[in-house]
């Protein structure tokens, strides 16, 4: 019979919780063993780019968690070594493996599991996956579908907000109110959306995303170019945010959600459309007859009636300060991060040398950007003093 030892798992400050001795009884009601596990530990199934930058979300938020994937390298007060050991007292069962390999993960996991665990995926459709749950685990274990609709980068970058849609199980309502909890707990905001709801969302949204930025990168659309307009710089950031993605990513979302294909479809007879168009609109230019019928179809619409100059003004340097709040709070993550490397070095939070290169730097950067250097130098000795305090607390 296999055999397994407690199971090392670490939290942090605020979030250190007490250790509970749990004994494993299965769904048959059959008692196997116990372990020493801090109450609401999550389990990760899977610990490639997502499901490790997800544990690190989790540690932030000082909910213990440890892994199992015999193909990563995970550190040793968080790794199991089978999915006995990884299961064994565990609250949340999280499977962070790619959609097609989902359904074979629940079969494997289904021996270990118990009705007080809640067994939740984390992939990028939800109408197979929500199946594949409902077939595997039924109204035996509570589940409840989900898509963190953030990744790797968008956490390295401490891009907030970090939203996630759950999509509840009939069978298992409050599984889903549970599942709620435990994002909101590491600073998510929840959506709740049928599978259904979901992928039609997603299929013209993320796989569209997708499939454009595929074209763009095989056509070698402004690939290397020493300058581009504004309009395609935010298609840009697009196209790199999604070669970030695992590679596996852009054929997943385009087979296994079941409306991508009549999504992508009703864009390229769009494109195809927009192209007639505009080789009529230049034939009719060369034979004199000026601008065609073909006008209407091709001009992009603007953005409806326009607002008096001031209040448009008004509400563009609102927008702004929006984004410099956005990024002051997308800052404040980074600064937090830096503090708790700098705890598991024993360095001091307080780096002068640091603050002075910054300081002068940034009085360098408002000097070549046209703008006063000394207010420049008080409005980030205003952000450093903010600094200092979020890594105090």
């Amino acid at each position: 019979m296999e055999t397994a030892g407690a199971v090392g798992v670490r939290t942090s400050g605020a979030g250190v919780q007490a250790a509970t001795q749990a004994t494993r009884t299965d769904d048959r009601g059959d008692t196997s063993y116990s372990v020493a596990m801090p109450e609401d530990t999550v389990a990760l199934l899977g610990y490639g780019r997502f499901g490790r930058s997800l544990g690190q979300l989790l540690a932030d938020g000082g909910i213990a968690h440890r892994a199992y994937d015999p193909h990563a390298s995970i550190a040793p007060e968080h790794r199991a070594e089978s999915l006995r050991e990884l299961t064994a007292g565990a609250t949340f069962v999280v499977v962070a493996v790619p959609v097609p390999r989902l359904r074979a993960a629940l079969v494997d996991l289904r021996p270990h599991l118990d009705r007080a665990q809640i067994v939740l995926d984390v992939g990028s459709v939800k109408v197979r996956p929500a199946a594949d749950l409902a077939d595997v685990l039924g109204s035996a274990i509570p589940w409840a579908g989900t898509h963190p609709l953030f990744g790797p980068l968008s956490l390295a970058l401490a891009e907030r907000p970090l939203r996630v849609v759950v999509c509840p199980s009939a069978q298992h309502p409050d599984a889903a109110a549970r599942v709620r909890s435990l994002y909101e707990r590491i600073g998510c905001e929840v959506i709740e959306q049928t599978p259904e709801g979901h992928d039609r969302v997603m299929a013209h949204t993320h796989a569209l995303t997708f499939f454009v930025a595929k074209g763009m990168i095989d056509a070698g659309a402004g690939m290397d170019v020493p300058f581009a307009p504004p309009s395609f710089q935010a298609i840009a950031r697009a196209i790199e945010t999604v070669r970030s993605d695992a590679g596996h990513l852009f054929a997943a979302i385009a087979h296994e959600n079941p409306f991508a294909a009549e999504a992508r479809k009703q864009l390229v007879q769009a494109l195809a459309s927009i192209d007639r168009a505009l080789d009529a609109e230049a034939a009719d230019q060369d034979v004199g007859d000026g601008a065609g019928s073909a006008v209407t179809e091709v001009s992009i619409p603007d953005l409806g009636e326009r607002s008096p100059e001031l209040k448009q003004t008004r509400d563009h340097i609102d927008s702004v300060d929006r984004e410099i709040v956005r990024l002051l709070a997308q800052r404040t993550q980074l600064v937090q991060r830096a503090a708790r490397a700098k705890a598991a070095l024993g360095a001091p939070v307080l780096d002068g040398t640091r603050e002075a290169e910054m300081a002068a730097a940034r009085r360098q950067w408002a000097g070549d950007a046209k703008l006063d250097a000394d207010a420049v130098g008080d409005v980030f000795r205003a952000i450093l003093t903010m600094s200092r305090r979020s890594q105090r607390t």
